[in-house]
């Protein structure tokens, strides 16, 4: 964090800022953001974006020497594979905590990983946003894209990504019932932003191979998925009435296919190797001396945060029957480093956002999401009940 920039912040921060954000944010995608949005960005130093970056070119780096093949074959029950083709992974979200370093200072640690789209174009709005209604930001030297991006060029990145070379009309976000879920204000931004159709699974039509929806009177086929389907969450809906399923024969272009959301998630963290990554184990594989007290159990599939256990107990652990489905990870200790007017700080969590670049052939970071909270979970369903917490966006030191 830069203190200064903090203290400026803070000391001209007035309430009807952060009112006018909201109300600009609601009044362009038609309402009010489902989750709580923080009244602050977090404004990151030179020294700790070169650690946060640092640590995210190793983590790079050790995913092209895991064998996914393996992975998948290992972890991925073949009733939920994915018959199509895996090809590239299209997104990648790596989150840091901002932790102490264990030497008076902070680093950025990896709480978890994974291939599955985060909020890209609410995060684009979001950050032009603030600083049309927080005049204390700098207007120069920080940024929030990557990779020398602006707008306009991160704009054109995702339209490559998600609408590739395909008519708009024929590619949907596709979600299940979209118009339900917390994060769906980023649906109706991609939505204005890339002329695509925002989709309910339940709405799709499969003939043969070929998939479709209905539009004002108007059956058009379908050939890019922009899949927004946490497979997780379709799993506790049994009953679920649907003509096609995420593990259908079809023809259609995934962005990005299903099965990477399990291939690249909690469930290769005890492959990487790097000082900002906490040691972790599988819980089917765990040296027994372990002292439980500074780990946390995780399930390697779930969304939102839930079935995290912060202080698991070997009788716990001995309760659970599909302990591979599982990962012990080392407590790292959050600092409460965002000052607020309340007097209790609020603690963050940085997620760098990717994109895959064909013609540079690797995963590009193009933005980023940011979260805040003054509880012991990060995470916009377990928001304490106070102000300067939930969603946000960085701006970097340039």
């Amino acid at each position: 964090m830069i203190e200064k920039v903090r203290e400026a912040f803070n000391e001209h921060f007035k309430q009807e800022n952060y009112e006018n954000l909201k109300n600009d944010l609601a009044q362009i995608v038609g309402e009010p953001c489902a989750f709580r949005i923080s009244e602050t960005p977090f404004f990151i130093s030179k020294k700790l974006k070169k650690e946060v970056f640092d640590a995210c070119d190793a983590i790079v780096e050790q995913l092209w020497e895991i064998d996914f093949n393996e992975i998948r074959e290992r972890f991925i029950p073949k009733k939920l594979q994915s018959p199509l083709a895996l090809g590239n992974p299209h997104f990648l979200a790596i989150d840091f905590g901002i932790c102490e370093d264990g030497n008076g200072g902070i680093a950025p640690k990896l709480i978890e990983l994974q291939s599955f789209p985060s909020l890209f174009l609410y995060q684009a709005l979001l950050g032009k946003t603030f600083l049309k209604n927080y005049p204390q930001i700098p207007q120069e030297g920080f940024h929030y894209f990557f990779n020398g991006l602006d707008e306009a060029g991160y704009l054109e990145e995702l339209r490559r990504v998600i609408v590739g070379d395909e008519n708009p009309e024929q590619v949907v976000l596709l979600e299940i019932f979209p118009e339900k879920q917390k994060t769906r204000i980023d649906f109706w931004v991609t939505k204005q932003a890339l002329g695509i159709e925002v989709l309910c699974l339940t709405k799709v039509i499969k003939e043969g191979k070929n998939l479709f929806y209905e539009k004002e009177g108007r059956k058009i086929k379908i050939k890019r998925i922009y899949n927004r389907v946490i497979l997780d969450e379709l799993l506790q809906m049994p009953d679920l009435k649907t003509d096609f399923n995420l593990t259908d024969d079809v023809e259609v272009d995934w962005v990005t296919h299903p099965d990477w959301f399990f291939m690249i998630s909690k469930c290769i963290m005890p492959m990487l190797k790097h000082k900002n990554i906490p040691q972790s184990y599988y819980l089917n594989d765990f040296p027994k001396e372990l002292d439980l007290s500074t780990y946390v159990l995780k399930p390697l599939f779930s969304f939102a945060g839930k079935g995290i256990n912060l202080n698991p107990t070997l009788e716990f652990i001995e309760g659970i029957v599909d302990k591979h489905n599982y990962i012990l990870q080392s407590k790292v200790r959050y600092v409460p480093i965002v000052k607020t007017p309340s007097g209790a700080n609020s603690k963050v969590e940085l997620r760098i956002l990717y994109t895959w670049s064909e013609k540079e052939g690797r995963l590009m970071p193009v933005i980023n999401l940011t979260r805040m909270n003054k509880g012991d979970l990060i995470n916009v369903s377990y928001l304490s009940n106070d102000d300067w917490v939930g969603s946000s966006i960085s701006f970097f030191e340039k």
